[in-house]
């Protein structure tokens, strides 16, 4: 998809704090005028709407100031990476509606990351530790007490050097030892405390094979990284602010090996991470949904992953003008999901062509209707946008209606059909309910009612007010369907704050499926992802699993936000 489609609205919008910090260093010509970032994701998972919020910062940058944003994988733990995850990062980006200059791993730059780790040895900048993990961690201190040095820490450059390629070649079990950058154990940022820049897996990469056993750890890879390939703004969420000083330090320790770059260097800046209600971001607890059989995969149209946005209807418009909605900011918030409801109805509004579907049917048979009888009605595809044309729909005596249109004793405001009680039949005729046919158990089999021939909508009788008007379906001319009512994944609205097992939090009604529905023949040749708005129901599109003969639908959103009146 190309950067074209992008509208004229995203590019009017006001200024962020970033782009204000890009134009000034435009105008002051920093890095020679050059502006560069990259969006920097590990293949550990499949991107979610968060992820969005990242994209739209990192290629929108570059696109608004004639800039490069380059695609770069975090590939430095290959225990949990995978090229499915790569293939699929780069289809979410391409169909959000961006595309990258260049495609680079972290894994291009191992050889250049050992090489300036075996400087930081040679110059005493950096050591071999045989500690735990746990035993490192309690040296560390806390933020208000000093860390202890490692026994470790004064080893010879000689036995470091020695033990550090002992570690890429195989000899090291997993771990077994570290290398530690020489840094301040006593600094009150703790991750100057000798961070851990390398650790043993022995897992293979799936670009490298078995060539390195030794990897990077990622504030060691990323700045560095960051700089190998010119990045100018190394754009990133709120959690790496406490990171950036050791970023720094990372990028002026490289500096000073390659004077040739002159005044060229990356610098860090942060924006709040995208939190929404009723939605779990962690993708390492997104893939224990998958693992774990609780959601039907990554695609899953009640997972946020774009994928699962994508599945259920969600459009690449509607996701960045929601991200523009949202905005960023220094300060981390918890954004209502039902803005980015409202987003999709909105664009779904002015482009979805307007079909009937009935979900739960009950047959309705007009009995003074001539038996036989097929009338051919216009309905508008779109009001919205009347280039989209009408289409026909067929009506004859009988009928579907939705169950729960119909009530034999109904209340006073109730609107829609009772006994004795007139309403409207969308695009045909004003009907009256004259009687019910019951099953043994009391359930209704069938609805009997007359129409008024008169009423035909666009006859001068037509004009006649009721109150109802409902949807309907002929039963000879309508196609069976598959309807999946999607909702919330989860029942309380900020799951990643409750200590209780997030599996629990689960909401039960996050999937109803309607396997009864019929839908007018319009839709006999819909394709997958098409969308359509299923009058007085919502906004539904065809999901892939349809097939001839077969048509399932899945429920993008409903009409209007009814969770937050």
């Amino acid at each position: 998809m190309s950067t074209e489609n992008l509208t004229n609205e995203e590019n009017n919008k006001s200024l962020n704090f970033i782009e204000e910090i890009v134009v000034k260093d435009l105008a002051e010509g920093k890095n020679g005028g050059r502006i560069q970032t990259r969006f920097p994701p590990e293949p550990n998972g499949y991107l979610h709407i968060g992820h969005a919020k990242a994209i739209c910062m990192d290629f929108g940058i570059s696109r608004n100031y004639g800039g490069v944003c380059n695609l770069r994988f975090d590939d430095t733990n290959p225990s949990k990476e995978d090229v499915e995850y790569v293939d699929s990062i780069m289809e979410d980006i391409q169909w959000l509606g961006f595309n990258w200059k260049n495609v680079y791993y972290a894994s291009d730059y191992f050889q250049q990351l050992w090489d300036f780790a075996v400087q930081l040895i040679q110059t005493g900048k950096a050591y071999i530790d045989e500690q735990s993990s746990e035993t490192i961690a309690q040296q560390k201190g806390t933020p208000t007490r000093p860390g202890t040095h490692s026994p470790y820490r004064d080893r010879s450059i000689e036995e470091n050097l020695a033990l550090f390629n002992k570690m890429n070649s195989g000899e090291i079990p997993e771990g077994a030892m570290v290398l530690r950058a020489k840094i301040d154990m006593a600094n009150p940022n703790m991750h100057f405390r000798d961070p851990v820049i390398y650790r043993v897996i022995h897992h293979p990469h799936h670009r490298t094979g078995a060539k390195w056993k030794a990897y990077p750890m990622y504030d060691f890879a990323h700045g560095q990284s960051d700089y190998f390939e010119g990045v100018t703004h190394s754009i990133c969420t709120l959690e790496f602010v406490v990171h950036r000083p050791l970023y720094d330090l990372f990028v002026d320790e490289l500096k000073e090996l390659r004077p040739e770059d002159g005044d060229y260097r990356p610098r860090q800046y942060e924006f709040n991470r995208l939190n929404l209600t009723y939605t779990m971001m962690s993708k390492r607890k997104l893939l224990q949904l998958v693992q774990e059989g609780l959601v039907s995969g990554w695609d899953d149209p009640r997972m946020p992953t774009l994928t699962g946005l994508r599945r259920r209807g969600y459009t690449p418009e509607s996701i960045r003008k929601f991200v523009d909605k949202i905005g960023y900011t220094k300060f981390e918030a918890l954004i209502d999901v039902a803005l980015l409801e409202h987003s999709i109805r909105e664009d779904l509004n002015a482009r979805a062509k307007r079909v009937s579907a009935v979900i739960d049917p009950v047959k309705l048979i007009l009995t003074n209707y001539p038996e036989g009888q097929v009338e051919k009605l216009e309905a508008v595809n779109n009001p919205e946008d009347e280039s989209m044309g009408t289409h026909e729909i067929a009506f004859t005596r009988e009928l579907y209606i939705e169950r729960e249109d119909f009530m034999e004793d109904a209340p006073k405001k109730f609107f829609r059909m009772t006994p004795g009680q007139e309403v409207r039949l969308k695009n045909a005729y004003i009907v009256k309910c004259t009687g019910v046919k019951k099953a043994g158990d009391g359930i209704i089999e069938e609805i009997y009612a007359q129409y008024d021939p008169h009423t035909k909508s666009g006859m001068p009788e037509a004009n006649r007010k009721v109150k109802g008007t409902l949807h309907w379906v002929s039963v000879e001319h309508s196609l069976p369907a598959e309807v999946r009512l999607y909702d919330r994944l989860f029942n309380v609205e900020n799951p990643a704050a409750e200590e209780t097992d997030f599996r629990q939090l689960l909401n039960p009604e996050a999937l109803t499926v309607k396997t009864g529905a019929r839908v007018e023949k319009e839709l006999a040749n819909a394709k997958p992802l098409d969308h359509f708005q299923f009058q007085r129901i919502g906004y539904f599109n065809v999901d892939p699993d349809s097939s001839n003969g077969k048509l399932i639908f899945n429920r993008t959103v409903s009409l209007k936000d009814s969770k937050n009146k």
